[in-house]
């Protein structure tokens, strides 16, 4: 087992959630390799500032859609850094599909996405994980219990990934914990105008959204601060989930 730091594998580390938990855990003195796809300036960009500051990290390119390439950013990780301490599995997308327009091809590829290839990538990441008693995070959404209108293929998506990452704890026990963080706001889609935003907000306890960095300490804890904290969903939503 290769000493240095130890190593995270963040997917969809280039952009909004995904790239805060990149930049908080290379601060916090970790190895990360992280994924992206269509997202490539905005990776090497990412990769340039943690290299200028002295942080180890990896770009990958990756179709996570694609087995052959899920199994590749797993391999090409250990090569790196050889060894692997963490899983965060935070790439997804969110496509609008109301149901009188949903047909099994779009709802195949949502759940590809969104649940398929983080369970897939948690069993191939899980012997080097469980090599040094590592942990998984898989980042859902409080939608998964609480379903809107018009997005069933995502929802359905994330409510399988909380059920995945139950029963990932139990499947790989002792060795890996595996948790799961339910944000409500933690970045607004871009497309949604200010009154949209305000509307969402209104309808915390607290008032407020979340953010980014939120998102990525809670990561952090669930992977340093938690030791006996396995098969649980922490939920980040100022309080939005409370009210019936």
């Amino acid at each position: 087992m290769s000493g240095g730091p130890r190593v995270a594998l963040v997917t969809g580390g280039a952009v909004r959630v995904g790239r805060a938990i990149v930049t908080h855990l290379a601060a916090r003195g970790w190895a990360v390799a992280f994924t992206y796809w269509g997202s490539a300036a905005q990776a090497q960009e990412l990769a340039n500032e943690l290299d200028a500051a002295g942080h180890a990290c990896l770009p990958l390119s990756a179709d996570l859609d694609s087995p052959k390439d899920c199994r590749a950013i797993v391999d090409t990780t250990l090569e790196r850094f050889g060894r692997l301490d963490a899983l965060v599995n935070n790439a997804g997308v969110f496509p609008r599909t109301p149901l009188a327009d949903l047909d099994e091809a779009a709802f195949l590829a949502v759940l590809q996405t969104n649940l398929i290839a983080p369970v897939m990538l948690a069993k191939l990441a899980a012997p080097a994980l469980g090599a040094v008693g590592g942990g998984i995070v898989n980042i859902v959404d409080i939608l998964a219990a609480r379903p809107i209108r018009h997005h069933l293929a995502y929802i359905v998506s994330k409510a399988g990934l909380a059920a995945a990452t139950r029963t990932l704890a139990v499947e790989l026990a002792p060795a890996v914990r595996v948790n799961a963080i339910a944000p409500g706001i933690a970045l607004f889609p871009d497309g949604y105008d200010d009154e949209t935003r305000r509307r969402l907000i209104a309808q915390t306890l607290l008032g407020r959204a979340g953010t980014p960095e939120e998102v990525a300490r809670t990561v952090e804890y669930l992977l340093d601060g938690a030791p006996t904290m396995t098969g649980q969903v922490l939920t980040l939503d100022a309080g939005r989930s409370v009210p019936l």
